[in-house]
């Protein structure tokens, strides 16, 4: 079997002192290329030291049609191989119609995880669990401003006797599915009570945080509740204030290594803080 997903993410963030991942979201309207696949080759190349994942949103690809497509492909390619690749598609489905959403993004575009919506309940989340090497990361706290509309309402779970919030409920739900141990969760760094929360009912499973970056998420409370024991296993996630760090054709590359970095080292302050810092990095010989 090729590396587990857990395993990938874990091996990245060590190597790069980083639990910064970048989201790969091409908005033509904002790029300061025209061609999607030589923008993203270039922000890959800036940043692919500093970085423990990369997060392509499906979507921007599917809304340019055949083109998008062939440029995602072309960026999977470019990825360096020990960097494990999130495909952000939120699927979810009745079982029969998650079967082939499931082959779609872990043998067709073969990403190394990918976020679900588990609205269908076990079955319609088996089919990816199934693919038992790779993550498959719960759609549980979203970071839009909406997000408290459904998933803040309070219920009583079957055969419980306290009530909480359904975020919440995902979560354990979530837990429960954890069987292969490629399960995680995904809650939105603008919730910081409702991450941990979320860690306190999931401590060892992989979440990604995204909304650090322009949605103003809080960082540091962020890195505080979403961290495991070791101080890993939270994944976060900046798209916008990377990509469009500038739109100056000239400058881009470096505006957006400048904005990763200086995000990265932010996370790692923090860490330490929290007393997990990563290692040094080794002192080549001379």
């Amino acid at each position: 079997m090729a590396d587990r997903f857990v395993d990938k993410l874990s091996a990245a963030a060590e190597r790069n002192r980083s639990l910064l991942c970048v989201g790969l979201d091409p908005d033509p309207a904002r790029m300061p290329l025209k061609d999607v696949f030589e923008f993203n080759r270039a922000i890959i190349d800036a940043t692919k030291d500093l970085v423990c994942a990369y997060k392509p949103n499906v979507a921007f690809y599917d809304s340019l049609g055949a083109p998008g497509h062939e440029a995602l492909s072309r960026t999977l390619k470019h990825i360096p191989s020990d960097v494990p690749v999130i495909g952000d598609s939120k699927r979810g489905d009745v079982q029969s119609t998650s079967l082939f959403h499931a082959k779609a993004v872990f043998e067709q575009w073969g990403f190394d995880a990918t976020t679900i919506n588990p609205y269908g309940g076990r079955d319609s989340v088996q089919p990816f669990l199934d693919y038992k090497g790779k993550g498959v990361l719960v759609w549980c706290r979203s970071s839009n401003p909406g997000a408290k509309e459904i998933q803040d309402l309070i219920l009583r779970p079957p055969d419980g006797d306290e009530e909480m919030p359904l975020y919440q409920w995902i979560a354990i739900l979530a837990r429960d599915w954890n069987d292969a141990e490629n399960v995680g969760l995904v809650v939105g760094a603008p919730y910081p009570d409702e991450l941990r929360q979320v860690r306190q009912l999931c401590p060892d499973m992989p979440i990604l945080i995204p909304g650090i970056g322009a949605q103003f998420g809080d960082l540091e409370r962020s890195v505080a509740y979403g961290i495991d024991s070791a101080g890993r296993n939270a994944i976060f996630n900046v798209s916008r204030s990377v990509l469009y760090a500038s739109q100056n054709e000239k400058d881009f590359e470096q505006a957006a290594r400048k904005e990763a970095n200086t995000l990265r080292e932010r996370i790692n302050i923090d860490l330490e803080m929290q007393g997990k810092p990563f290692g040094q990095l080794a002192t080549l010989a001379t």
